[in-house]
């Protein structure tokens, strides 16, 4: 890339950073309980027509659910924003949405025990996470028990807008290991002495093996389930599933997987989020292109 050409992507990115901390600058005006459905509303009428969310969300639709009517779809190329939005708008809240979470104390589910247990025990935990109501809220819950959480994070193009994403998902919970060979050594070193962490498994991953989710072949990641094997780690998922008032959560705890296989622990991660996505189809972040083919950006 030439000299001029870097420069106007700089440009570009100093635009846009610049555009989106105006609009939560704007948000932060209004009380909590406005700021997050506001927020909300600004990404579903505004965001995503002109990002072209709508027909992304249109094409994964079309593909995963073709049985859903037209006024369902129209209504998600809505609510799939609107949920992204009102996420954004919890994590630059900062001390108030964590002290929400850790006032409610949200943690329950089928899987809960054992994560006591393996607290209990020192044992290393996998939590499997996709993109669904906001998965933040599942790190504040689990700090909010003295369960530090980790995270592995890949760094945001647009380096302005790292500057304030970054530490703004570090005052949720810590530590986070950014991608790369030091913040994965670092990563796999808190793991092996009995820490948790949260690995995401909802994106498409040309390197992955070729499972299935809502029955079409995709390529899944194998990283959650092979970490649990190699530290004889609990795997499990969790999720932060936003209420229908659309400012509180219930952070549901699945069963732990049983370990076998990598390919087989991941289908069954697969399998839960799909039962879990058509219980709250709006919750997903249907704007993926999680089932990729040939040719395909």
């Amino acid at each position: 890339m030439s000299d001029k050409d870097e420069d106007k992507v700089e440009l570009i990115d100093r635009i846009a950073n610049g555009a989106f901390l105006a609009i939560m600058g704007l948000a932060r005006i209004l009380p909590y309980a406005r700021r997050v459905p506001a927020t909300g509303w600004f990404f579903a009428h505004v965001i995503a027509p002109v990002a072209g969310w709508r027909r992304r969300i249109r094409a994964n639709l079309a593909k995963a659910r073709p049985d859903l009517t037209e006024a369902e779809i129209r209504d998600l190329t809505r609510a799939v924003p609107d949920n992204a939005g009102r996420s954004l708008a919890e994590i630059y809240s900062g001390e108030e949405f964590i002290r929400r979470i850790h006032d409610a104390d949200p943690l329950c589910g089928p899987g809960l025990p054992a994560l006591e247990q393996a607290a209990a025990e020192g044992r290393p935990v996998i939590l499997a996470v996709a993109h669904f109501g906001n998965y933040d809220a599942m790190r504040a819950a689990l700090t909010g028990r003295g369960w530090p959480v980790g995270a592995l994070y890949r760094p945001m193009n647009n380096e302005a807008f790292n500057r304030h994403y970054i530490p703004a998902m570090q005052a949720i919970a810590e530590p986070m290991f950014p991608r790369g060979r030091s913040g994965l050594a670092a990563m796999l070193r808190f793991l092996k002495g009995g820490g948790w962490l949260s690995l995401g498994y909802d994106q498409f991953d040309g390197n992955g093996a070729s499972l299935r989710f809502f029955g079409l072949p995709t390529k899944t990641v194998l990283t959650p389930a092979e970490l649990a094997l190699r530290y004889d780690a609990l795997i499990l998922p969790i999720a932060g599933i936003r209420q229908p008032d659309g400012l509180s959560f219930r952070v549901e705890v699945g069963e732990p997987i049983p370990h076998s296989d990598a390919e087989t622990m991941m289908q069954s991660l697969n399998d839960h989020l799909e039962a879990q996505v058509r219980d709250h189809m709006e919750q997903w972040f249907w704007i993926h292109r999680r089932w990729k083919t040939r040719g395909s950006r």
